[in-house]
């Protein structure tokens, strides 16, 4: 067999010496420091709907041993369910972070974020965050929280919203209570928000809303607070498999 021939087979085949392995990407960027562990400084756990963009960053910081920043390390991000970071992969700034932005996958659900670098040994450092992603109801549910419940029930007060969480004798509970909220079910929770606090014998400060809201409205706002329950909402009779 010729030469030529020799080289004509080898390139059907992928073989000849000047073609690259097949789907070989560029090479991420490489560390020019290296750290001890990797911390969040902001973004997780943020609920939006499905399909769009966090509206916050993600910012991630990596720290030497003695909890100082380290500028130049390398970090690299793994999303689960077809949601995206952008940039999937960067170096650590001169005050030890680096910020990427999350895009929600087309399903409601909980998106689980991994960040990755590596010790100057090589051992691999990981952090992971959740963002939860909303459907429509759900999302519905979100925006008659932000509405009608939020000034009440979430402590934190916004240049939008002042809280009255602190002016009442019993304290809401923050609807991500899934230690709590987990425990109520659908039905005295329809019946708090439809007839107030008093219907099962709780705080009178929580007023009623069936006047206000619609059976649909109410259905919705439970998903919301089923979806953002921190554990996680589990409906009961249900087998749930381990991750």
């Amino acid at each position: 067999m010729t030469r030529w021939h020799l080289t004509a087979v080898l390139s059907v085949l992928g073989l000849a010496t000047n073609c690259g392995p097949k789907g070989a990407g560029p090479k991420g960027p490489e560390a020019k420091a290296y750290g001890a562990a990797l911390v969040e400084v902001s973004g997780g756990k943020q609920v939006a709907a499905i399909g769009t963009t966090l509206d916050q960053p993600l910012v991630v910081q990596v720290n030497d041993a003695q909890g100082g920043a380290v500028a130049g390390a390398a970090v690299s991000f793994r999303a689960g369910g077809g949601a995206t970071v952008i940039p999937p992969e960067g170096l650590t700034g001169n005050d030890g972070q680096l910020t990427v932005s999350v895009a929600l996958g087309g399903v409601a659900g909980r998106y689980q974020v991994t960040a990755i670098t590596r010790d100057k040994a090589g051992k691999t450092i990981e952090w992971r965050t959740e963002e939860i992603a909303l459907g429509y109801q759900q999302n519905l549910g979100r925006q008659l929280n932000d509405r009608y419940c939020s000034r009440c029930h979430d402590p934190e007060s916004t240049a939008e919203r002042v809280s009255n969480h602190d002016n009442l004798n019993a304290k809401p509970h923050a609807f991500t209570d899934g230690a709590f909220l987990n425990n109520v079910s659908d039905a005295d929770l329809t019946s708090i928000i439809t007839h107030g606090g008093a219907a099962l014998n709780k705080s009178p400060e929580m007023p009623p809303y069936g006047g206000t809201l619609g059976k649909a409205d109410i259905e919705a706002l439970m998903a919301y607070i089923r979806a953002v329950a921190d554990p996680p909402y589990r409906l009961k009779g249900l087998v749930y498999a381990s991750n």
